[in-house]
């Protein structure tokens, strides 16, 4: 798995006592920066939403990214982690 660098993190809950968070990250070895924001009810029930975090790279680099993120339990883990600890729900 390449290297995660995390630049920024968060996490709220919303009006409706869900789960709003998100990620920036870049992957060793990739040009683009993505954001990954995440929603969940009862916070044991992720989605997820994938976006470049700045101006938009390669469609291929998005799509292994992506494809990454749901194929690497850890990957994913590592970058809600990261939501949960910046927004203070550790």
């Amino acid at each position: 798995m390449s290297q995660v660098t995390i630049d920024r993190a968060g996490m709220q809950r919303d009006e409706e006592n869900n789960f709003i968070g998100y990620t920036v990250f870049t992957l060793e070895g990739q040009t683009s920066a993505y954001e990954i924001t995440f929603m969940s009810k009862n916070g044991r029930d992720w989605d997820y939403s994938l976006n470049f975090a700045g101006e938009p790279g390669p469609e291929e680099q998005f799509l292994k990214i992506d494809a990454q993120i749901e194929e690497n339990d850890e990957l994913f883990d590592d970058l809600l982690d990261a939501a949960i600890d910046a927004g203070g729900f550790a």
